[in-house]
């Protein structure tokens, strides 16, 4: 990565997790659906999430990236598009069309974030991203396997961007209990839950290369002067890359008997809420 020059970062002293809970929320300018919120935190752990208003904590990735599938074998229903459905209603009507939550939080061009938080983010992310990454390299469910090497990957990105920040003079922190308790939770679920590990693998992925792309854009505007990190960039055509990773989802799927496929959507909202959690830094 070529030296960058300093950018101008806003400096706070670092707040303690359980912060005052404070909602948000961003939306494509576009009527693209594109979109990504979160709401109050949820308590760290790996207990189901409560269905409550309070604990809806969600991430997730429409539109564009998350296009609908071609049809599956036998002109039936793509399952990548059954998990983009259910990720759609939890979107607010001004979010997506399909969305079906009340709208409860402000538009993220009215967050104020901080560099001590982004850091945060970035750290966890780098965590979680790079356990999906050991987890599919490992393959103790052989069809994991199927996932190495996406081109979709996000750690090496994220190593580059903490060292660029440690060369601005920032302190790079250790992960905190977002990211360690969502790292623990996917280790769990990968070893006796495939299924529902590959709905936080769809989420984390996807919901990045979309509403994670324009919160990284809104962030850098603020408190990096527009420089845009590694973590915000592929190689090759990401379409194609998440087109790719469609088809092995679709093609991994079609081996699951029905109440396996609808165990993995069952999933969604808690991959939301881990995903909250950890996008909740960025401005605290």
């Amino acid at each position: 990565m070529a030296p960058a020059s300093r950018a101008s970062l806003t400096t706070v002293a670092p707040r303690p997790l359980a912060s005052p809970r404070v909602p948000a929320s961003v939306a494509s300018p576009a009527s693209s659906g594109l979109s990504v919120s979160v709401g109050a935190r949820r308590v760290p752990g790996i207990s189901a999430v409560s269905s409550q208003p309070r604990r809806r904590m969600v991430a997730a990735a429409a539109a564009t990236e998350m296009a609908p599938a071609a049809r599956g074998e036998g002109g039936g229903k793509p399952f990548v598009e059954e998990m983009r459905a259910v990720a759609m209603r939890l979107h607010t009507k001004d979010q997506a069309r399909e969305g079906e939550k009340e709208p409860q939080a402000p538009p993220v061009a009215r967050w104020e974030p901080t560099a001590d938080g982004y850091l945060r983010f970035l750290v966890d992310s780098k965590l979680v991203f790079q356990t999906l990454e050991d987890i599919v390299d490992r393959a103790a469910v052989p069809w994991y396997a199927e996932f190495r090497n996406t081109g979709l990957e996000r750690s090496e990105a994220l190593k580059k961007d903490l060292e660029w920040f440690n060369e601005q003079g920032h302190t790079i922190p250790e992960p905190s209990a977002p990211g360690t308790t969502y790292a623990s939770y996917l280790e769990e679920l990968s070893e006796k839950d495939p299924q529902a590990f590959i709905c936080h693998f769809y989420n984390v992925y996807f919901a990045h290369t979309a509403g994670g792309r324009m919160i990284g854009k809104k962030v850098a505007e603020k408190i990096l002067n527009k420089k845009e990190l590694e973590f915000y960039k592929w190689e090759g055509t990401l379409s194609q890359l998440l087109q790719n990773v469609r088809s092995k989802l679709n093609q991994v799927a079609s081996n699951w008997s029905r109440e396996e496929k609808n165990h993995c959507l069952e999933e969604t909202e808690k991959s939301f809420a881990y995903s909250g959690d950890l996008l909740r830094q960025i401005f605290t």
